[in-house]
């Protein structure tokens, strides 16, 4: 019987966060965690943190196995982050909502009001979470350039970067992909090339609206929009047949407002490619084996056997740390080689007959065949 079991990737927003800063918004960042029972709760993923944001999209899915036959607990916590640290705990906290995964999956858009604690309102803080299975494993990679943008900064050219969404089945659009790199003063930018899950991308229709937002990074989250424009994948696509694909970049409000307005740059597709990315399994399900060679440490730096605080202790039991470490890596490897036959090797002992120091030797003294059973 198969199991029930598939890769979810959750999409989450915010709006109304309380604002922990003093002189500037907040930067959130949002945590999944699922319990772990006995009141304890295990981090699974988190988001990236947006900088001086109330009402942030995260561009980062959240991943996370789901069981139809299991009830899912999961806690999104949402946090003020001041600092680099990756702990949580000396970062303000915005509020979170506590919900079960099958709650996500059964509602097209899940809204909640965010909690400070139980009973206790965050504000007017409300996050909104949606799911998607992941059933496709290609990827999307794109390369791609813009010339002539209008300038956005008063003492500098503009600071470029893109941001993708999606439209939902409601018409709405969904960030996909942030351009992780920001071009500084620069008006002809080429971002470096970046991939993103054609699940995530399009959801595997390559005819589904896709909108490209360019624009003008600041430093205080304040950006400048410096034009957008609509496609679709299969249109994209025939950059990677070779033709070139542009596109006029359009600020909407400067189109309506003057009469010679013609762009506000181009943006150009220098390649887009589909390839699919295989997992673990792919590989293990296909034929990939796996080798396990064991080398053995005997230099003098491990200690007298006979001592206990050596890692080479020959104890009553027979057992000892390296023994230890072998099993462990090797009753899992040893599901992935049909032969079952592991080479093991020395280095840093005086061997026999000559007693010379070698640093490869075969553990059973036969070079020719230094593989061990099991």
């Amino acid at each position: 019987m198969a199991v029930c079991v598939s890769r979810v990737e959750l999409s989450v927003s915010c709006r109304s966060l309380l604002d922990r800063d003093l002189g500037s918004r907040s930067d959130p960042l949002c945590v999944l965690l699922q319990d772990a029972g006995g009141g304890r709760w295990a981090e699974l993923d988190r988001t990236e943190k947006i900088k001086n944001c109330q009402d942030p999209e995260f561009c980062k899915k959240l991943v996370v196995d789901y069981y139809f036959e299991k009830v899912q607990k999961l806690k999104f916590s949402v946090y003020d982050i001041d600092n680099k640290s990756f702990d949580l705990n000396d970062d303000d906290y915005l509020g979170g909502v506590e919900c079960t995964l099958g709650q996500v999956v059964s509602s097209s858009v899940f809204t909640r009001p965010l909690e400070l604690k139980q009973g206790k309102p965050a504000g007017k803080g409300t996050i909104t979470i949606s799911a998607e299975e992941i059933k496709d494993t290609r990827v999307v990679y794109l390369e791609i350039e813009a010339q002539n943008l209008d300038k956005k900064d008063f003492l500098g050219k503009s600071d470029p970067f893109l941001e993708f969404y999606k439209q939902s089945d409601a018409g709405t659009w969904q960030l996909v992909y942030r351009s992780e790199v920001v071009i500084k003063n620069n008006l002809n930018p080429c971002w470096r090339k970046f991939s993103v899950p054609l699940q995530t991308f399009c959801g595997g229709d390559f005819n589904k609206p896709i909108k490209v937002q360019c624009a003008d990074h600041d430093s205080d989250g304040s950006h400048d929009l410096i034009g957008t424009l609509e496609t679709t994948l299969a249109q994209m696509q025939a950059a990677g047949a070779g033709s070139l694909v542009e596109y006029e970049c359009i600020h909407p409000e400067k189109k309506q407002k003057k009469k010679n307005y013609k762009n506000s740059g181009i943006i150009r597709i220098k390649s887009c490619k589909i390839e699919t990315e295989y997992s673990f399994l792919d590989y293990v399900m296909g034929g990939c084996q796996i080798n396990f060679t064991v080398g053995v440490d005997f230099t003098a730096s491990n200690g007298d056997p006979k001592s206990p605080d050596s890692l080479h202790y020959i104890s009553p039991d027979g057992i000892n740390e390296y023994l230890i470490a072998i099993w462990s890596v090797g009753s899992v490897v040893q599901d992935y080689d049909t032969d079952k036959l592991f080479p093991a090797f020395g280095f840093g002992a005086q061997v026999p007959p000559s007693w010379q120091v070698s640093h490869e030797f075969a553990l059973n003294f036969n070079a020719s065949n230094p593989y061990c059973q099991g």
